[in-house]
């Protein structure tokens, strides 16, 4: 149990006060009640209604749920109405409501969306909730914590750990001669072992050729590793980006040039690529494919266990993936009740027994304690990326960006869009690095 703290005395005398009202102890206590319940959205003569909202699968949906009722048996008088969704549909829903004034009390969001609220007045800082100690952060790495801040304003806090990794088939490396990666493993191994695997002339249960791995040339995370291993960062500001044309072009032109080797995926097949199930790798196309830690498991259940995780390539050494939040959680700005709402986003973050229930369906939790104490009960895949988070923290990475500009949702996206002119020869990598930066940095302007 955690200790009692003011803020806490505070919420236990005004659920004291509603209770109270509740069984007519006092008809002009009551009449007081009912009045100010009238003044805001989520009050009742009841007790105090959060809205929730997230994303995720059905195992995600389960825990939350029991989480959160486990909240609401430790905290009489809230009631927790949650939502859940496919990651698309709810981010679609979450702008709409954001544009009509108003998020849920709390909310689940993604990393590159904590610059665009927090920038539109959608999200209530956390600052002085953190100061007071009703949301606590002594048991978080402080630098992770940056994620979720803006303008130096913390308006977000992570609910998971999640970092970048190469899901790869064992056996495949092993007949190709190819040692398993490791943390000092470069972009030139990482080229030489996609050669050497398709030279091995496999072929997919369709009768394609088997190549070393999926183009990530449009994926802006990968561009972002590379980037990074390099010394440079996506963004300088938000308002600058990080790196050149000459940058861009480097990283187009390298993966360019290893699709037209056959090393990597065709680029009917790359655009193909929504989900583990129509990765080339995940359609045995492909022997590896750059991935996040929380998917990985998607792969081994689906191709056998000779999947493993293993680290990005490195430049002479230099790794450049990073902790990054799987996701986060912040308080909508216009909640009636920003105290409970904290309270919750603490006891989802912080209360031994909610982790134990949440585990980690949102990646490694955030909470340091939590973490080695579930982690205690992993096997399999999960206990595989616990132990590869925990090899990448010894062997040494660069502290992570802070939340990334509000313009890098539509930015994102551009990449993805630019580079296939350069899968299917529309424009050459110069080109097309050239076209991104521009409308990238009007993006950034806007």
């Amino acid at each position: 149990m955690s200790e009692p703290r003011s803020g806490r005395r505070r919420l236990r005398r005004r659920r004291a006060v509603l209770a109270a009202a509740a069984v007519g102890l006092s008809t002009a206590l009551t009449a007081v009640l009912t009045a100010c319940s009238t003044a805001g959205a989520g009050s009742s003569s009841e007790g105090i209604t959060l809205r929730f909202s997230w994303w995720g699968n059905d195992d995600r949906a389960a825990r939350t749920e029991q989480a959160v009722r486990l909240f609401e048996k430790e905290h009489p008088g809230v009631t927790v109405r949650t939502s859940n969704g496919e990651f698309g549909a709810y981010l679609q829903k979450l702008a709409t409501q954001a544009a009509g004034g108003g998020v849920p009390d709390v909310v689940q969001l993604d990393y590159r969306q904590i610059s665009q609220y927090a920038a539109g007045g959608t999200l209530r800082p956390l600052d002085q909730d953190i100061g007071n100690g009703t949301i606590r952060t002594s048991e978080m790495d402080r630098q992770f914590l940056r994620t979720g801040t803006y303008k130096g304003g913390q308006y977000a806090l992570p609910m998971g750990r999640g970092i970048t990794g190469y899901a790869y088939d064992s056996a495949l490396y092993r007949k190709a001669g190819i040692p398993a990666p490791r943390p000092s493993w470069t972009w030139q191994d990482w080229a030489s072992a996609n050669r050497r695997l398709a030279a091995l002339g496999l072929r997919s249960p369709d009768g394609r050729p088997v190549t070393g791995a999926n183009d990530g040339g449009g994926n802006q995370d990968v561009f972002e590793t590379w980037l990074r291993s390099r010394g440079k960062q996506l963004y300088a500001g938000q308002r600058r980006l990080g790196f050149t044309e000459d940058d861009l072009t480097a990283f187009w032109t390298f993966c360019d040039t290893l699709r037209e080797e056959g090393a990597v995926a065709a680029a009917e097949d790359t655009v193909q690529a929504h989900s583990t199930e129509t990765s080339p790798m995940g359609r045995r196309l492909a022997a590896a494919d750059f991935t996040w830690d929380a998917p990985f498991p998607g792969y081994p259940a689906l191709l056998g266990d000779a999947v493993h995780f293993a680290p990005t390539p490195s430049t002479d050494g230099r790794q450049g993936s990073y902790f990054k939040p799987s996701m986060l959680l912040g308080i909508g700005a216009h909640s009636a009740h920003p105290e409970e709402a904290a309270e919750l986003v603490d006891f989802l973050l912080n209360d031994r027994r909610a982790g134990d229930i949440l585990g980690f369906t949102r990646s490694t939790p955030p909470n340091r304690v939590i973490a080695a104490r579930v982690a205690k009960t992993l096997k399999g895949p999960e206990r595989e990326i616990y132990q590869y988070a925990r090899t990448m923290e010894k062997y040494g990475l660069d502290a992570p960006p802070t939340a990334p500009p509000p313009g890098d949702v539509a930015i994102n996206k551009a990449f993805n869009r630019t580079y296939q002119r350069v899968l299917f020869n529309l424009a050459t990598p110069r080109q097309a690095a050239r076209e991104l930066i521009e409308e990238a940095r009007r993006e950034l302007r806007s």
